[in-house]
C-alpha cells in the first residue's frame, strides 16, 4: 500500500510514519521542488519561502544546515554558505496537505540577502509598497 498525505490527515496523535514514503507522498511541483517556510525558533518571526527539492530536504534533514535549491542557478544553495548567514534547523513540518515545509530554524545573522533581518519588508498599504526594515548588515552574496 501507497501512503498519501490523506493517510497522514487521518492519523491520530502520536502516530508514526517512515520518512521515505512520505516524502514520496509529498506533491513536489513539475520541477521537483516544494515550497520552504523559514521561521525562526523563539520568536516566530517568518523569515523567508525559499524552494526545495528532495534532495535539499534530505540533506537539510540529515544535516541539521538548512539547504535549499536556487532556481536562479539550478544547483542546491546552503544557506549562509557564503556568508556566514547560515540556518541551524530545530524541527521540520510539513502542512496538512504536504504543500509546503516549515523550517524552524536558528537564523545567525540577517537571514535576506539584503542584509535585512527577514525577507517580508515590503508592506503593501493604501495602494503603496512601504519599506518597513533597514539592512542590518551589507548585502549578502
Amino acid at each position: 500500500m501507497t501512503l498519501t498525505m490523506l493517510d497522514l490527515e487521518a492519523a491520530s496523535v502520536g502516530s508514526r510514519f517512515a520518512l521515505a514514503p512520505v516524502l514520496n507522498a509529498l506533491p513536489w511541483n513539475r520541477d521537483g521542488l516544494i515550497a520552504a517556510i523559514a521561521q525562526q525558533h523563539g520568536s516566530g518571526e517568518v523569515l523567508m519561502l525559499a524552494w526545495m527539492n528532495r534532495q535539499a530536504l534530505e540533506e537539510t534533514l540529515a544535516s541539521g544546515q538548512v539547504c535549499y535549491w536556487s532556481r536562479s542557478r539550478q544547483q542546491l544553495w546552503r544557506k549562509g554558505e557564503r556568508s556566514g548567514h547560515r540556518q541551524q534547523l530545530v524541527e521540520a513540518r510539513l502542512d496538512c496537505d504536504g504543500d509546503a515545509v516549515l523550517l524552524i530554524v536558528d537564523q545567525q545573522g540577517p537571514a535576506c540577502h539584503t542584509g535585512r533581518p527577514n525577507c517580508f519588508y515590503n508592506a503593501i498599504e493604501d495602494n503603496h509598497v512601504h519599506i518597513l526594515t533597514a539592512p542590518l548588515k551589507e548585502p549578502a552574496a
